[in-house]
């Protein structure tokens, strides 16, 4: 059996323009190819627009580490529908992928009852705009991310009295959270909605984000009860249980925890921050495959 893996073609070059990119797909795919080996099941990475593709080769299509989709997101659903329409197995399911490809599903989840980072959503967003944040939430400084974006790319840190450069994308506002200079930002993984392991993301001293592009690095974390209750609850209102999920969490003024982002689409697993990861998602990849 063959399962492609998508990614971005970047990635599977010799040389990549992007080294921690590279080295994050080699240790992923590495770690999922091996596994599944054992099943006799071939996973065979493919640049995700690539058009002379034939999905019918594949008994399943598994989104890898597909991070430059964002610059294409319309081309990138539109490949991912004509998998499905060829009647090929996607995981994610493009209905989950079109709806997590855009940060408004947060809306979602908070009307359904999880606690999110207070949100100002601007289509157009102006430094007038931004005044109403700094108002509502009497705070110095926020962050502007867009809407559909990826790995912090195009975020704007922003103090009071700053001017807006030119952003020419809808946007979402939010409260900086103080909490993840100080702390970090916790991620869960689940596998078929079983949990499987859980980190703590730091960002290097003088900066607040977490990637390992701008310097941030991982330890693995042992969540409470309460903890993974909470981040496995995020899952809870969604039609369809994901293959993979990724659950991030930030710490609250109140010590509460936040949801920052629900990752359905093509999230970094950190193997090296676990053991076994390849084999559970060996198990909950053909025990989902069973079922089709």
């Amino acid at each position: 059996m063959k399962i492609a893996y998508l990614s971005s073609p970047s990635l599977l070059l010799e040389a990549s323009s992007d080294p921690v990119g590279q080295a994050e797909f080699e240790l992923q795919f590495n770690c999922l190819s091996s596994a599944l080996a054992t099943s006799d099941i071939g996973l065979i990475p493919l640049a995700w627009n690539d058009p002379s593709t034939f999905w019918g080769d594949y008994a399943a299509v598994l989104i890898g580490t597909t991070w430059d989709y964002w610059e294409k997101p319309e081309l990138f659903l539109q490949v991912l529908q004509r998998i499905e329409a060829e009647n090929v197995t996607l995981f994610n399911s493009c209905q989950q992928v079109i709806w997590n490809s855009r940060k408004t599903y947060l809306k979602d989840l908070q009307s359904a009852g999880i606690p999110t980072i207070p949100t100002l959503w601007l289509d157009h967003p102006t430094t007038d705009g931004l005044e109403e944040a700094f108002e509502r939430w009497k705070t110095d400084r926020i962050v502007v991310k867009r809407q559909i974006g990826a790995g912090s790319m195009g975020q704007l840190l922003l103090s009071r009295g700053d001017t807006l450069p030119d952003y020419p994308h809808s946007a979402m506002v939010q409260p900086f959270v103080e909490s993840i200079q100080a702390v970090g930002e916790y991620s869960f993984l689940f596998f078929d909605g079983d949990f499987s392991h859980a980190l703590l993301k730091r960002p290097k001293a003088g900066d607040y984000r977490v990637q390992g592009h701008y310097g941030g690095w991982e330890t693995r974390y042992s969540p409470d009860k309460s903890e993974l209750t909470l981040a496995r609850s995020v899952l809870d209102p969604l039609g369809e249980m994901p293959l993979y999920a990724r659950v991030d969490l930030v710490r609250a003024p109140d010590d509460t925890l936040w949801l920052i982002e629900l990752e359905l689409i093509e999230p970094y697993l950190y193997p090296e921050q676990t053991d076994g990861l390849g084999e559970r998602f060996a198990s909950a990849l053909l025990r989902r495959l069973s079922a089709v």
